[in-house]
């Protein structure tokens, strides 16, 4: 019996170590390639300057952002890509590789020529670099959502899906820090000399500190105990994956209202605030980081809650709540950066609803042999369709056709997640083993 007890005994810092180690290494992770992907996005008014002609502004800040939707393209490919990897050899091997490509791809735009000096060249290096990143972006979600979700306990599974969502709050936040930071403190004249390299840099340099933390991370047991399967023992990709295909179609249901209403609230806002509001640069900022704050709080109580109510109700509640204010949102944007972050942050406790156990219903959804890509390509095609043409609409349409035309498509998508999720069988408590 003693045997036993200090058996036991030794086990248990063991156990937390490795727990430890799957929150720390999945959230550092998943939050620098967040910083990575979006502080083009923060940085998108600067960057349309030093990439793209300055002969006509418009001109500028749509190609930059057309690049933003370039690098989407390339997600699904990198979720397939990835999610094979993950599924084939490991979901850390996975998760390593994909935080490795985003930190790459910073770096790069870090050090690149600007229009100025290279011409179209410049813009040809962004390019490449987005590309890059949307690659390695495109397989890191699904991995790092499969990770987080096979390693949870079942009865709180929602609630640790939320680091997902909450460790890539935390690098929107440290890049739109930055951004407030370094717009607050410096001159126009310096921002554009060197200014909007410091992030690039700053995320590639955190991201190969990422990597290696991965790599010590164990593997999940979900995935070990199919590890050895190969030959006719190992079930094949392509007809497993057509086999899921009621799943595949539910999960771009799923996501295609909760990506644009995320993209256009949580990442883009502050941005289409300062460069079709005229709002202050700094004001628009801290105005986006007091809302993620929020947003960063409301993720773990939904997560909480869905395990203790199940997963659709809550994923009902943020898709017809957000269809339902944000039209009254839109409108109460106005001159003042306060408009902005109040109506930001009503917008993203709705969000945040959605945003908290997506991944753990995409991870229900599946069994553990296709459990990555099955959720991979889907998502990354919906994401790159929807996801990263937001900012993209959100603009044009401003500018051409009036916001109330892009916040209607919002409200569409919206209902049409909503009435998906009413189709869904419910996964609360389901064995991912």
């Amino acid at each position: 019996m003693a045997d036993i007890k200090d058996t036991v005994t030794a086990q248990r810092p063991v156990a937390r170590q490795s727990r430890l180690k799957t929150v720390v290494g999945t959230g550092v992770g998943n939050a620098l390639e967040w910083f990575d992907w979006n502080i083009y996005a923060i940085f998108s008014p600067f960057l349309a300057a030093q990439f793209f002609s300055k002969s006509d502004g418009l001109s500028a800040i749509l190609a930059t952002l057309a690049v933003f939707a370039v690098g989407f393209a390339a997600r699904p490919l990198g979720g397939f890509l990835f999610g094979w990897i993950a599924d084939r050899k490991g979901r850390r091997y996975a998760m390593t590789l994909s935080v490795g490509g985003a930190a790459a791809g910073s770096i790069l735009i870090g050090i690149s020529p600007t229009y100025g000096v290279a011409g179209a060249a410049a813009s040809l290096i962004l390019l490449v670099a987005r590309l890059v990143q949307g690659l390695a972006h495109g397989g890191e979600l699904p991995a790092a959502q499969t990770y987080i979700s096979e390693t949870a306990p079942t009865e709180r599974r929602g609630l640790w899906a939320s680091l997902i969502y909450v460790s890539g709050t935390i690098g929107i936040m440290a890049g739109t820090a930055l951004g407030a930071v370094m717009t607050s403190l410096l001159a126009p004249g310096q921002m554009d000399a060197w200014g909007w390299r410091v992030p690039f840099l700053l995320g590639g340099l955190f991201g190969l500190y990422a990597l290696v933390m991965r790599r010590r991370m164990p593997e999940t047991e979900a995935f070990e105990e199919t590890a050895d399967d190969t030959g006719a023992d190992r079930p094949r990709m392509w007809p497993a994956i057509v086999a899921h295909r009621r799943q595949a179609l539910q999960v771009i249901g799923m996501t295609v209202g909760l990506t644009v209403a995320y993209y256009a609230w949580a990442v883009y806002a502050p941005q289409y605030a300062i460069s079709s509001r005229h709002l202050d640069p700094a004001g628009a900022l801290w105005a986006g980081l007091a809302a993620n704050a929020v947003f960063l709080v409301a993720l773990p109580l939904w997560g909480a809650l869905s395990d203790r109510i199940g997963r659709k109700p809550v994923l009902l509640i943020g898709s017809i709540g957000m269809a339902a204010v944000i039209f009254p949102l839109n409108a109460f944007i106005g001159p003042h950066a306060w408009q902005l972050g109040a109506a930001m942050t009503v917008a993203m406790i709705f969000v945040a609803a959605g945003a908290s156990i997506v991944p753990a219903v995409y991870a229900e959804l599946f069994p553990t042999h296709i459990r990555t890509v099955g959720v991979a390509v889907p998502y990354a095609f919906c994401v790159a369709a929807f996801g990263g043409t937001a900012p993209y609409l959100q603009t044009w349409m401003g500018a051409e056709l009036g916001d109330a035309y892009f916040t209607g498509y919002v409200v569409v998508l919206l209902l049409i997640t909503s009435a998906v999720v009413a189709t869904l069988p419910e996964t609360r408590g389901r064995t991912l083993r």
